[in-house]
């Protein structure tokens, strides 16, 4: 093995090691650790193949295919990341709205993740400027939360002396984004909100715009986004990195 081989062999097994030690550690990170791990398979892969194609006319082939499904599935992803970025970055702050949805994230025990508070921060600076309408809190309870997430955004968002107790609708029920939007439509309703005309602001962090437009498309809501950004720039490339692969489950599946 020249010298050149050698350092590219180590390189990759340092890419191995990084993402083992992402996906393992706990850090909010895990997908971004298993796409490194994906990536060092991918090119170790590679190299395989190569060294096939120079003995056999089927590695060649192989390699060829290889090569183009790679550079495919990078295209896609680029695209992707792309209309996630550019829906993620919308400022609808001055359009008028019927209803605001604010969709749930983490809590832990009783107390909101990075990307709750977040959303808990978009939402009480969005409903500074759109007072008098209803604002449904969506997310239920899942394992490692003492309370639910509606609940959770419900404490932060409650004025001093509850004043705002009667404006907040509390959907507590649901466990994902389509049955947030399902069972927040239901709620609307009994609120007495005619969900076919009106036009819903929906307040969740910015990588996630562009998945829920789709999903409350889908249900018949008229939405706009109210993209909260995450405090740190590498969870956001995380979690942008996993959505666009969640995009792709939601449109071939859900």
């Amino acid at each position: 093995m020249s010298k050149k081989n050698g350092i590219q062999w180590a390189a990759n097994g340092v890419l191995a090691l990084l993402g083992l030690g992402v996906a393992v550690i706990p850090n909010g990170m895990r997908f971004t650790g298993w796409l490194l791990l994906g990536a060092a398979a991918a090119w170790t892969a590679g190299r395989l193949l190569c060294r096939w194609a120079e003995r056999s006319r089927a590695g060649r082939v192989c390699k060829r295919l290889f090569f183009t499904g790679l550079a495919l599935g990078l295209a896609c992803l680029i695209a992707i990341e792309f209309a996630l970025l550019r829906r993620g970055e919308a400022d609808n702050s001055a359009l008028p709205v019927d209803a605001v949805i604010v969709l749930g994230a983490g809590v832990n025990g009783e107390e909101p993740s990075a990307a709750l508070w977040s959303r808990i921060r978009a939402a009480e600076a969005y409903l500074e400027t759109h007072s008098g309408v209803p604002v449904v809190l969506s997310g239920g309870q899942g394992p490692g939360e003492e309370i639910s997430e509606a609940e959770a955004m419900r404490r932060c968002l409650q004025g001093p002396d509850g004043e705002e107790e009667t404006r907040f609708l509390l959907e507590d029920r649901s466990t994902n984004t389509a049955q947030n939007f399902a069972f927040s439509k239901e709620l609307l309703e009994e609120y007495g909100l005619d969900t076919e005309t009106a036009v819903v602001a929906v307040v969740t962090n910015d990588f996630h715009c562009f998945r829920a437009h789709m999903i409350a498309q889908k249900q018949g809501l008229h939405i706009i986004d109210v993209p909260a950004e995450l405090p740190w720039w590498w969870l956001t490339a995380n979690y942008y990195l996993r959505e666009a692969f969640a995009v792709v489950k939601t449109a071939l599946f859900d």
